[in-house]
């Protein structure tokens, strides 16, 4: 099947447990949003799934279009076709843009594949006037001195550029201001298509009045307790997330 598949997965965190039996299903074509409060585990979702070593996936499974990720290396699942989008991406002093995000793609290239330099740089520059990001950020080290809203442009501009067949965004909207936002999520839903599936962490409807989601899930203590139509989302919103407490709680 084409989907980002999550069964049963747990995952601990300095052997504490913080996802607990989460299943998922995100379908290629899709964008389904993952809410939920502060300490739900949605953050640690996203990390564990692309590889990082802190968190250990102690049970359950995750596979792409039917390829388990959990042996893989961090680049090896990148290179498979997961994108992670950081909630505070990091800074990489003495890396330019259009080095790495050329370094990116060259290392998804068979061995006697080459990236040819001009047609890199014009669907670069394409994408970046998309975005609204001015060509010079090219020469511009990785987030060094970006504001919060041209971190986002620029993994935005990563993610368009990889063409990953699934992306799990971390709360993209934090740290936008409404302008921001537009643009940010104006470059996502220029890549919505039936070749990538999207999952969107987000605590608030306001990201999703621009990235209307197809589907919406609702996290809490480890789990998804919830799942419905973007409606769910405005139901959140207008409610907050107790009712959601006080309903696991009657279960």
């Amino acid at each position: 099947m084409n989907s980002l598949e999550i069964k049963n997965l747990k995952i601990h965190v300095e052997g504490k447990a913080i996802v607990k039996d989460l299943s998922l299903s995100v379908p290629k074509g899709e964008v389904h949003a993952l809410m939920g409060p502060n300490g739900s585990g949605k953050s640690t979702l996203a990390k564990a799934l692309a590889g990082h070593e802190d968190y250990e996936i102690v049970a359950g499974e995750a596979t792409m279009d039917g390829q388990s990720i959990l042996e893989m290396e961090t680049d090896e699942i990148a290179r498979a076709g997961l994108f992670l989008a950081f909630q505070y991406p990091s800074e990489i002093p003495g890396v330019s843009i259009a080095n790495f995000i050329r370094a990116a793609l060259t290392a998804r290239l068979d061995e006697n594949e080459e990236l040819e330099a001009a047609r890199y740089y014009r669907r670069l520059y394409e994408k970046m006037d998309l975005l609204k990001i001015d060509r010079k950020f090219t020469a511009r080290s990785i987030n060094e001195g970006f504001s919060g809203g041209e971190k986002k442009r620029c993994e935005i501009l990563q993610m368009a550029m990889l063409q990953p067949l699934y992306a799990i965004m971390d709360e993209t909207d934090s740290g936008l201001d409404i302008d921001a936002l537009k643009v940010v999520s104006q470059g996502v839903n220029s890549m919505r298509g039936p070749d990538l599936g999207i999952l969107l962490i987000t605590h608030y409807q306001r990201l999703l009045d621009y990235i209307v989601p197809d589907k919406v899930h609702v996290m809490w203590d480890g789990r998804i307790v919830r799942s419905g139509g973007k409606e769910l989302a405005l139901e959140l919103e207008e409610k907050g997330y107790d009712w959601v407490k006080e309903e696991v709680v009657s279960v």
